[in-house]
């Protein structure tokens, strides 16, 4: 499924969910928590160069990103890695309570990564 957004601006970025389990997430957040969502999506895919703010590397993983959003006091992380350069694809997404990212998220967005290029086969 694509997330389509209306923009007039250029795209640097596509992002797109791979079967249902983004939208799971998106779900169950409030109608502020979804619209920051979608603002930082919108600068994901129009902005060439993102702040690691926004968009920041795992690291110890290969190739896994998340995607940052912060409203009040209130943190969110939704896991993506990309595909063919430019096209970014959702996995996971939670609400983070500790300082420290739950190693079940990563272990769930690398397997999400691993089925969605088996899938491509």
């Amino acid at each position: 499924m694509y997330i389509c957004i209306v923009s007039a601006a250029k795209k640097y970025r596509t992002i797109i969910t791979f079967k249902g389990y983004f939208e799971e997430f998106l779900k169950k957040q409030r109608q502020k928590v979804k619209e920051k969502i979608i603002w930082t999506f919108l600068l994901i895919e129009e902005v060439q160069q993102v702040p690691e703010t926004y968009l920041k590397h795992l690291e110890g993983t290969d190739g896994l990103y998340e995607i940052r959003i912060q409203l009040a006091s209130d943190i969110f992380r939704i896991f993506c890695f990309f595909d063919e350069g430019k096209l970014v694809v959702l996995a996971n997404g939670f609400q983070k309570k500790t300082q420290k990212t739950p190693k079940q998220e990563i272990a769930k967005a690398l397997k999400i990564k691993e089925e969605y290029y088996e899938s491509k086969k």
